[in-house]
């Protein structure tokens, strides 16, 4: 498993706590592995998801330190959403 991925699990577990996220989300990280969250909280795995979030190394590193806003991301095509937006938008306000 990358280093990437393994920071993120333990930056998306701190975000996450104490938040009621009710579904499943995948962070796709292009060349480094997929990141998958859901009410227990994120652990590394690629698995079937409400919302997929898809980014390269650098957008998604970008988004966890909170330098990058997620809804930018998306609207500069650098952070590309597949299947429940409303899901995205909730995960998105999450990590802000």
């Amino acid at each position: 498993m990358s280093d990437i991925v393994n920071e993120a699990v333990t930056v998306l577990n701190e975000k996450l706590a104490g938040t009621d996220f009710g579904g499943t989300a995948k962070f796709d990280i292009a060349g480094e592995g997929a990141v998958m969250m859901d009410s227990s909280g994120a652990r590394a795995g690629d698995e079937a998801a409400d919302v997929t979030l898809s980014a390269d190394a650098e957008t998604f590193k970008s988004i966890l330190d909170g330098d990058t806003n997620p809804t930018s991301a998306f609207m500069s095509g650098k952070l590309s959403v597949d299947g429940d937006m409303g899901m995205a938008m909730q995960l998105a306000s999450a990590l802000a």
